[in-house]
């Protein structure tokens, strides 16, 4: 028998604390580039959006590479390729964790517009409301101390 697979991810991580460093200048030129990451690794990106603290992808992955991978390699690279822009004035860095969710194929229009219209939500919401909100959703057990990396001032 052969082997099927319909592996759909809504995947969220945000900047490193959550602070607002993804320009609206090349943002579509960054989620151009994360997209062929994703193809790179075996996986198709149906949709991704996100506002300058957080991204959101819709991603259709392959079995054969662990999401962990995936997700550690397209925050590598395109971290690395937003350092390497002569418009970024700052050390750019992802937090170090992330959340994944499986979509199945009759929610995907519905996660697909949610993804799209993330510059309209945030205007109700914050990334922290929204991203519990997310976590209780799908009834994901968290203790508040470990959920958002804390900025530690010396």
């Amino acid at each position: 028998m052969s082997t099927f697979t319909n592996l759909l991810f809504h995947i969220i991580y945000s900047t490193k604390y959550r602070k607002p460093a993804v320009c609206a200048d090349w943002q579509d030129d960054l989620y151009g580039y994360i997209g062929g990451i994703v193809r790179d690794q075996k996986g198709t990106l149906l949709r991704i959006g996100g506002v300058e603290d957080h991204v959101h992808l819709l991603a259709k992955l392959s079995p054969t590479v662990a999401i962990s991978d995936v997700l550690r390699t397209i925050k590598a690279n395109s971290s690395k390729w937003i350092n390497e822009r002569s418009d970024v004035s700052r050390k750019f860095e992802w937090q170090s964790g992330y959340a994944a969710f499986s979509v199945s194929e009759s929610q995907m229009p519905v996660v697909g517009e949610y993804i799209a219209n993330q510059a309209e939500h945030h205007r109700k919401a914050t990334f922290e409301e929204e991203f519990l909100a997310i976590l209780k959703k799908h009834n994901i057990k968290f203790d508040m101390r470990y959920v958002f990396e804390k900025e530690v001032i010396a």
